[in-house]
């Protein structure tokens, strides 16, 4: 269906230029003189390749409809992954490459949610956030009480992130999947 540029946002399939492309992300820019348009960074779903393209913000593009279903992750099969549907218990294999940042973040037997176009899938969500243990931290710094002041710690996925002083080695915190940002502290 066709949608203005405007309206593009991330995570939406779209077709240009005779391929589907996922987009990345979105930015509407307003120069001082002429009117706005809005810059995509958006990836070939076939390919891989990424690209950056600009329109204005009238002009129209052609937004291919998803369907969203649930699949549970089993195991790694090199480049892929090997999804199983709760439904059938049929396998799916797809290209690992679908993750994108979040792919340390995938857990065994995790819900994932695949967006598909015309039975092909084209993106992978993870749920919003996962309970890691923290391997090493850093100590406190005497004199550090600044509400603010986040120091670094290893996560056991091998991921490097900030949280608040109180936080320990071995303790097992909540992060956001999107960005890895710490959340709060795991309920036991």
């Amino acid at each position: 269906m066709k949608q203005q540029a405007n309206l593009i946002r991330a995570g939406q399939v779209i077709e240009h230029d005779g391929n589907r492309w996922t987009v990345l992300k979105q930015q509407i820019i307003s120069p001082g003189k002429g009117g706005a348009f809005i810059q995509v960074e958006m990836r070939n779903l076939k390919t891989g390749n990424k690209t950056n393209e600009r329109w204005r913000t009238a002009d129209t593009v052609e937004r291919l409809t998803t369907d969203n279903k649930e699949y549970t992750f089993s195991y790694m099969d090199g480049t892929n992954l090997v999804l199983m549907d709760p439904e059938t218990f049929e396998e799916l294999h797809v290209a690992a490459d679908l993750m994108g940042d979040a792919a340390p973040f995938l857990q065994d037997q995790m819900t994932l949610e695949l967006d598909l176009v015309e039975g092909e899938p084209v993106a992978i969500h993870l749920p919003a956030s996962v309970v890691l243990e923290i391997v090493e931290a850093d100590p406190v710094v005497k004199g550090q009480t600044a509400a603010s002041s986040y120091k670094p710690a290893l996560l056991s996925n091998g991921v490097k992130t900030l949280v608040p002083p109180f936080i320990e080695t071995g303790e097992r915190i909540v992060v956001r999947t999107e960005d890895g940002s710490y959340v709060e502290r795991a309920k036991n």
